[in-house]
């Protein structure tokens, strides 16, 4: 007599509270996408768990003021604006941004580790 009804291809293990949970994947390798899509998950778990450093807010400082640099010789902040005022500005720029660019990252490192910590509980 045939099967009427299917059989589960990977089984099932209940834990002590009753819950049914499946067990991974069995049987095929993940595709290209799902790695390339694992490996980026990985990639921001660790971007987000590495605490604040000085040296990674001054390069952010430095690629910002580098911009403002950019902007104010093509002339978004005003017409012939001289070179050496263009540089000032950056400079000053980098020496502000510098310490918001470490407190913003001290703030979001320390967000995620409040959210880390909850959703451990």
């Amino acid at each position: 007599m045939a099967q009427t009804k299917r059989k589960r291809r990977s089984k099932h293990r209940g834990n002590a509270a009753g819950a049914i949970e499946a067990r991974g994947r069995t049987g095929r390798r993940p595709s290209a996408d799902e790695m390339k899509n694992l490996s980026r998950a990985e990639a921001r778990q660790r971007r987000l768990n590495k605490p604040p450093s000085w040296n990674s807010a001054f390069l952010k400082a430095a690629l910002m003021a580098g911009l403002l640099f950019l902007f104010t010789r093509i002339g978004l902040l005003g017409e012939d604006m001289p070179v050496l005022q263009s540089f000032a500005i950056a400079f000053f720029a980098l020496l502000l941004y510098t310490p918001l660019a470490y407190v913003t990252d001290s703030w979001v490192y320390k967000r995620n580790r409040r959210r880390q910590a909850q959703a451990g509980r």
